[in-house]
């Protein structure tokens, strides 16, 4: 667990201990006092939902390396290993750790405070931005969760903190989205300006109502736009009601959590799994688990993308700083192949030698891997992509090709935000605008260009960058066919259960495979049609 985490847990119990005595020392003739007997709940409330934030951004492998690398990554062919037993992802290999993890850690960390914060606030009018900034998050944990597996609890998720509901009922994600959309529309609404917030507290916003009424709604926009496949109508109406609510304007927006890398209890935990042993340490002198895909560098290096050097380099640069200008060069990149093991990359490449992987480009830990890399929720860019998409569909007014490059150049300017000291001129994205333009042509030739351009912008948002392949189709993958995959040589559509749901919520569990399917990788979710 994250130290910070564990000092906020901390924090948090002492408080309220200490509360406790205080108002239990009424019975020492103090009761006539006129102390607000509430007066404590603001700073814990307040910490509840910083540890709700930072548990979010990372609580360990779990919702981090396994959820968003080893899996959703693999899946899109960001990463690629010739590990099967650490990386399973581009193999499409079923271990449980992985597989649950997101889903547990959901339920049992992310969930919890937030969950505790609602039903302190319900019935508190003066705080209401609590409750609808609490609320909001509450659909941010949950939609990833239910896009990953499908049916999930909702309703009563996280109810066994405040209710004894330890055995919730899984929702169909036919009702999930409804829901989570109402939700986003009511709490976007119910926000003021004129009341008090988390202030500093948030970690994100720092408590502008503004910004979190424009995140709302960009949620909106990506939930609704969720649902083109399955319901048109619906997706378009939720669609519309985000772009009239007022979406992200800039990258000034951005949803995320800001990291520094001047001790753990600061770290980007993604960043930091990533450079441990399971991803790209620089002691293994470039033959760690964790490559980068060759599907991926083959693109930036063909579309000459000037975010590849943010992206990538040889291992001597991750080890020596110094060194990045020559091992992130284009030309000496190259992606490792998917879906191969030590043994089966000898069938593409005869000459196979294992101090050969030194040879190929791996995350670069000083840039978007960096322990002080912020964690982002959403950005400007996705809304962008996504606006031109409803564009293209007639939903809104805009010009496809103008949302087209503002979210291009929405992406690049963004590098600004992390550390490394990388950035790309205004020159240098007009240059790769013109090398590569927005030619319109067919609807479909049209939703290729805008989500391949999704595809490369959302890298290390690989969790979205997943869904949004389900929706879609693009960029256009060509499966592996590892020898003892769970799908029979096609991508998985989504994750199973954790086990331990069958032995302990079996109930629920066997109504939610009743009703959605078999708890497969094959069996597709709800608006995955």
């Amino acid at each position: 667990m994250n130290s910070l985490t564990k000092l906020l847990k901390n924090h948090t119990l002492k408080f309220t201990f200490v509360s406790a005595l205080a108002l239990s020392s009424c019975d020492q003739g103090f009761e006539e006092m006129n102390t607000n007997p509430y007066a404590f709940t603001e700073p814990v409330i307040s910490s509840l939902f910083s540890n709700s934030l930072i548990k979010t951004a990372g609580d360990g492998d779990n919702n981090t390396l396994y959820a968003n690398s080893k899996l959703s990554g693999c899946f899109v062919q960001y990463f690629s290993s010739l590990n099967p037993w650490q990386w399973t992802g581009d193999k499409y290999l079923y271990k449980q750790e992985y597989n649950k993890g997101l889903f547990e850690t959901a339920y049992s960390s992310e969930l919890k405070e937030t969950a505790q914060i609602i039903d302190l606030v319900k019935d508190k009018p003066e705080l209401s931005n609590y409750l609808a900034v609490a609320r909001i998050w509450r659909v941010y944990i949950l939609h990833r969760v239910t896009d990953m597996y499908g049916d999930i609890p909702y309703t009563q998720a996280g109810q066994g903190y405040i209710g004894a509901m330890y055995k919730p009922g899984y929702d169909s994600q036919s009702d999930i989205y409804p829901m989570m959309l109402k939700e986003l529309e009511e709490t976007a609404l119910a926000l003021d300006a004129a009341k008090t917030t988390f202030g500093n507290a948030d970690f994100i916003y720092k408590g502008d109502v503004t910004k979190w009424k424009r995140f709302a709604y960009s949620l909106m926009l990506r939930l609704g736009m969720r649902l083109t496949k399955v319901d048109p109508a619906l997706a378009e109406t939720w669609v519309k009601k985000a772009i009239a609510g007022g979406v992200m304007q800039s990258n000034a927006d951005i949803a995320k959590l800001d990291h520094t890398g001047g001790s753990a209890n600061n770290w980007n935990v993604d960043a930091y799994l990533l450079q441990g042993g399971e991803g790209v340490p620089p002691s293994a002198q470039g033959k760690g688990y964790s490559k980068l895909s060759k599907t991926f560098i083959d693109y930036l290096k063909a579309t000459k993308d000037p975010r590849l050097p943010f992206y990538a380099t040889l291992w001597q640069g991750n080890a020596d700083a110094s060194k990045l200008p020559q091992t992130t060069a284009p030309e000496v990149q190259k992606g490792l192949p998917s879906g191969y093991d030590y043994t089966t990359i000898k069938t593409l490449i005869p000459n196979w030698t294992d101090n050969m992987q030194a040879e190929y480009s791996e995350i670069n830990i000083h840039t978007i891997a960096s322990l002080s890399t912020p964690t982002m929720f959403q950005s400007y860019a996705e809304v962008s992509l996504l606006l031109a998409e409803a564009a293209l569909r007639g939903w809104s007014t805009d010009d496809v090709k103008t949302r087209y490059e503002n979210a291009v150049r929405a992406s690049m300017e963004s590098e600004t935000l992390y550390p490394g000291g990388m950035s790309i001129s205004p020159a240098t994205i007009t240059a790769y605008l013109t090398a590569n333009p927005f030619t319109g042509g067919s609807f479909e030739k049209q939703m290729e260009q805008i989500h391949n351009q999704f595809w490369v912008s959302m890298f290390m948002t690989n969790v979205e960058a997943y869904a949004n392949w389900r929706r879609t189709g693009y960029p256009k993958l060509t499966p592996t066919n590892y020898t003892g995959n769970e799908t029979g040589g096609t991508i998985p559509r989504r994750l199973r259960y954790p086990e331990s749901e069958a032995s302990l919520n079996t109930d629920a569990y066997n109504a939610a495979v009743q009703k959605q399917g078999p708890d497969l990788f094959t069996t597709r979710v709800w608006w995955d049609k």
